[in-house]
């Protein structure tokens, strides 16, 4: 008698849950729990090629980079979430199904055919908290994309509704502007222009030339003067980066000539002003409503530079406050010290402001009083400040930070900035921004006594030298910047220089006058001659003005190849003397254009 047949053991029952809680991990993985290698490779691969695939992006383009190409491509990114959603889904529950097939299988009591699977209720909820959980983080992505395309479209939209800003800091400044808005006599109202901006796009092969502008609009105000003005000019064959300041006080700017029936050929107000009497000019700029502002100071300031002004970027000063707060403040090497016993404070009252020279790490609201500040110093100084603080911005912004703010950065942004730059150009944009050479960046501030002539103390207005503004902006990166920061320095100096002529040579003096005036200096032609005619040029500095006229001094002595005398002469008015000699070259300004 044969003893019966053991029962062979069963195999082991895996879990359905875990396969469904696996592949939420990762796709493919409930698979491979269960064996199933080819289903396992199939949902994987999909996954981890999009994951090398973000990977490399990353690599090439850096966090910034990376988080600009979402942003361009944010509606891309929406329609891809939900694509993940219905696979991740299909994925949990394709494993689910696997395991409880193979379960089926394995409990089988010898009978042919196919094995009836049976659901667990208890492993069915699982399942269906599995869903829940991959719905949940889809629809948090579709939630801050959802929100992040509503910022970017209303920073995009001049016309856009955005909440006020909060309240008013004390130290930041008065409600209003202190560049008070002229009243202009306009021509009624003519034919409204298209709605487009001859300014072609960027083409990727030219200058790209961005208006970056700063305005104090504060809570309720529906107008606003636009008191900071710089056109960051990039060169994308030798990644060189340029930036022309036009101070808010400059008056009589060329304008365009579909504006002209309107203004006339200048317009005669402060430019600080054009945007808010240009806004509701349809027969003058293209455009709706504020992007009609915008348009017309791109358009403008593009006439008196010579420049197509593609885009433009505005920031509230109370939005560069909230950001350089948000990022943890801005370290500035402030080359000179700040005075000003007249900074515009709440309610208009006065505050005095004092910034030592040296290496200072600032807040949001020190920054902008840094940048704003202007009663103790000229707009020069001004200007060049603003430059320097732009700069820094930029070289300390790390990406752990940007992204460590995102949220609150995403709501500055959407209050308190506007910018008509494409999205499908950002990543462009953002690529020509990582090569260029912030090191050598040429900095221009179309300012007086060398850009700009001044009545003071008549009144505040500035006239531009349009032919010089515009010859220097054609040859921005032509130009040596230290000899242009020699120059701006020597401007900022505004020494007397009288031109003699002792060579003899016919309109020698005057020929040089206007080419030291070219220069940056401020020279007078006299009619008197030496007594005898000197070999070569004679540079004489008087009564000790060579210690507050170092610059002056440097440049003169560059041109002429020779070196300066001192000499003590109280009837001599002049700060500096410079005779010509037989040797002195013939030197004339370059043509304007």
């Amino acid at each position: 008698m044969q003893p019966p047949e053991e029962a062979r053991p069963r195999p082991r029952q895996q879990s359905a849950f875990g396969a469904a809680f696996l592949s939420l991990l990762f796709p493919g993985l409930g698979h491979a729990y269960a064996h199933a290698w080819t289903r396992a490779i199939g949902f994987a691969a999909p996954a981890l090629l999009l994951l090398a695939l973000l990977f490399g992006v990353f690599l090439k383009m850096g966090a910034i980079g990376s988080a600009i190409l979402v942003v361009a491509n944010l509606g891309l990114i929406l329609a891809g979430n939900l694509v993940a959603l219905v696979y991740r889904a299909i994925a949990a529950i394709d494993a689910y199904r696997v395991v409880a097939f193979v379960n089926a299988q394995a409990s089988g009591d010898g009978r042919l055919g196919r094995q009836t699977v049976r659901l667990n209720p208890i492993s069915l909820a699982g399942l269906a908290a599995v869903c829940l959980v991959i719905a949940g983080t889809h629809a948090v992505v579709a939630k801050y994309g959802g929100a992040a395309q509503d910022i970017v479209s209303c920073i995009q939209d001049a016309n856009c509704d955005a909440s006020p800003i909060g309240s008013p800091n004390p130290s930041d400044g008065p409600a209003s502007t202190d560049s008070p808005t002229p009243t202009l006599s306009l021509p009624p109202v003519g034919t409204t222009l298209p709605s487009t901006s001859p300014v072609p796009a960027w083409n990727h092969t030219e200058r790209l030339n961005i208006l970056l502008l700063g305005v104090d609009q504060r809570q309720g105000d529906t107008t606003f003067n636009t008191d900071t003005m710089i056109v960051v000019s990039i060169d994308p064959v030798t990644k060189n980066v340029a930036m022309f300041s036009l101070p808010r006080d400059t008056v009589n700017v060329p304008l365009p000539a579909s504006a002209q029936g309107v203004f006339g050929s200048v317009y005669q107000g402060k430019i600080n002003s054009l945007w808010l009497n240009a806004r509701n000019r349809p027969d003058a700029f293209p455009g709706t409503g504020n992007a009609r502002g915008f348009n017309a100071l791109k358009e403008t300031l593009g006439t008196l530079y010579h420049l197509n002004i593609q885009y433009y970027v505005m920031v509230n000063f109370q939005g560069f406050r909230q950001v350089v707060d948000t990022l943890g403040g801005v370290t500035i090497d402030v080359q000179n010290p700040v005075v000003d016993d007249k900074y515009p404070g709440d309610n208009g009252t006065d505050l005095r402001v004092y910034i030592p020279a040296g290496v200072q790490h600032m807040t949001g609201a020190q920054a902008l009083i840094y940048a704003r500040s202007r009663h103790g110093s000229n707009d020069f100084d001004r200007a060049s400040r603003q430059q320097r603080m732009i700069l820094s911005i930029r070289e300390q912004t790390s990406p752990q930070a940007v992204l460590n703010n995102l949220q609150a950065l995403l709501s500055t942004l959407k209050t308190s900035f506007k910018t008509d730059i494409p999205v499908d150009q950002l990543p462009a944009l953002i690529q020509l921004s990582s090569q260029v050479n912030t090191s050598n960046i040429r900095s221009y501030v179309f300012s007086p006594p060398r850009f700009e002539s001044q009545n003071y103390p008549i009144s505040s207005n500035l006239f531009p030298n349009v032919a010089l503004i515009r010859s220097t902006v054609l040859n921005a990166f032509k130009i040596d910047p230290k000899l242009e920061a020699l120059r701006d320095a020597v401007a900022v100096e505004d020494g007397t220089i009288w031109v003699v002529n002792g060579s003899g040579k016919s309109g020698q003096a005057n020929s040089l006058v206007a080419f030291l005036e070219y220069e940056g200096l401020a020279a007078v032609a006299q009619t008197q001659r030496p007594p005898a005619t000197p070999a070569t040029t004679v540079i004489k500095v008087y009564n000790g003005r060579e210690t507050s006229l170092p610059a002056t001094v440097a440049l003169l002595q560059k041109v002429f190849g020779v070196q300066a005398q001192l000499v003590d002469d109280p009837n001599v008015t002049a700060d500096i003397i410079v005779t010509t000699g037989r040797s002195t070259p013939t030197l004339t300004p370059p043509p304007g254009p």
